[in-house]
């Protein structure tokens, strides 16, 4: 059922690929951007922040033009090339610990998210939505694709293994120790092939990019209400998609970190968690869950384990089985007071690869109280609170690969 269509992708010549490629703008520090924009004139960085050159802040429409001027200036210097022809683009991501990621870039149908044959399993802010709505509709290109799963495909895989054999047009390693390797998947029969296996699947599902394919509906609405010729086949009637098999994501949980007790005394707060929990004091002894229902807690320098008491909690669908539910539903709304996840301030989120030992240092310093470790969600679990048309917690799911920016380019 969903559609998925080759594209001419604007992309890095083979000599720039490796210093244009960046993480996403918010993830680096201070620091990191200004030495990654001092000292790399390649950089994508420049094109998202533009106000760089003339040192200063630039935000708004203003930012959103200087960002379509930097991306022109890369196309006209040459640091950019557009495919003459139609591909479809396999990519593969390398992580320092060996492993892989193996996915093809695409341009899904944004008809099939509205009709949810793409489905989503997170909630996104309408502001956000809006503001990227705006920059997209005045920059005309995306160069951070979706990140889109689906069920192994043996037909497909047989094409990746065809393709792997030959020299890649792009292999370079970043200073984070990630290699990626791209080819161009031009043959017409290999894009047939996939185009008709992914038609054969049932769903899709978003793993990360909600706000990007929220955004897409509005402006796909924006740009067609313009164009009096509007078929439905132009290409902002898709948005660029990386595609991986389920098989390989991998999701970490978020940990909590929470300022106070609200108002409790420790003794008293124990015994309103009682209620919901069998709780062993751990001590010193670091512990992490090690499955379902299941908590770690560190508070006044002891560890805790949380186990649900199963008949003092109602399951009613997926949601409520969720762990991140269970610990809002029983804990942070009821004893620690705390209903607006998003936007309280006494919750810090914590992704899981920074582990307990983390949230340990945290509370140790005396910048939180207490702080709670749960299970990861399986991809599972992702499924059924999407085919349910359920949201999930927010930051519930951190999910690798992370994917860089602006090694495929999506113009429409």
């Amino acid at each position: 059922m969903p559609l998925v269509n080759p594209f001419k992708a604007v992309r890095p010549s083979r000599d720039k690929v490796g210093l244009i490629a960046s993480r996403p703008y918010e993830t680096y520090t201070k620091a990191q951007l200004e030495a990654r924009l001092d000292n790399n004139p390649f950089s994508f960085l420049h094109i998202v922040n533009p106000g760089y050159k003339y040192h200063k802040e630039i935000s708004g429409p203003q930012r959103f033009k200087l960002v379509k001027n930097r991306y022109d200036e890369f196309k006209e210097d040459g640091s950019f090339i557009q495919d003459k022809t139609a591909n479809f683009y396999l990519h593969k991501i390398v992580y320092r610990k060996k492993i892989e990621f193996v996915g093809i870039v695409g341009a899904a149908s944004v008809d099939d998210y509205e009709n949810r044959v793409i489905r989503k399993h997170e909630d996104t802010i309408s502001e956000k939505v809006e503001v990227y709505n705006d920059y997209l509709k005045t920059v005309r290109f995306n160069a951070d694709p979706v990140l889109l799963t689906h069920p192994k495909n043996s037909k497909i895989e047989e094409i990746k293994q065809k393709m792997m054999k030959d020299r890649a047009e792009y292999e370079f390693t970043t200073t984070s120790r990630e290699t990626h390797y791209l080819w161009l998947i031009k043959d017409k029969g290999d894009i047939k092939s996939i185009q008709e296996e992914f038609n054969k699947m049932s769903h899709f599902y978003i793993a990360d990019g909600h706000h990007r394919t929220n955004s897409s509906i509005s402006l796909r609405a924006a740009i067609a209400e313009e164009n009096k010729k509007h078929t439905g086949k132009e290409a902002y009637n898709f948005f660029m998609s990386f595609l991986i098999p389920e098989n390989q994501l991998q999701i970490f949980e978020f940990n909590r970190l929470i300022q106070s007790l609200n108002g409790l005394s420790k003794e008293s707060f124990l015994i309103r968690l009682d209620e919901y929990f069998k709780i062993e004091n751990r001590g010193q002894n670091y512990y992490k869950p090690g499955g379902k229902h299941r908590f770690s807690m560190y508070l006044d320098n002891e560890f805790y384990s949380l186990a649900l008491r199963k008949n003092s909690y109602k399951f009613t669908d997926s949601l409520s089985q969720l762990d991140a539910q269970i610990l809002f539903k029983t804990v942070l709304e009821p004893i620690l007071g705390i209903s607006d996840l998003r936007h309280d301030k006494r919750i810090k989120y914590v992704q899981g690869q920074k582990d307990m030992t983390y949230v340990k240092g945290a509370i140790d310093n005396g910048s939180y109280r207490v702080g709670f470790g749960l299970f990861p969600v399986t991809v599972q679990e992702m499924k059924r609170i999407a085919d349910e048309s359920l949201v999930m917690p927010p930051k519930t799911t951190y999910i690798d690969p992370k994917l860089r920016s602006g090694i495929t380019i999506y113009e429409f």
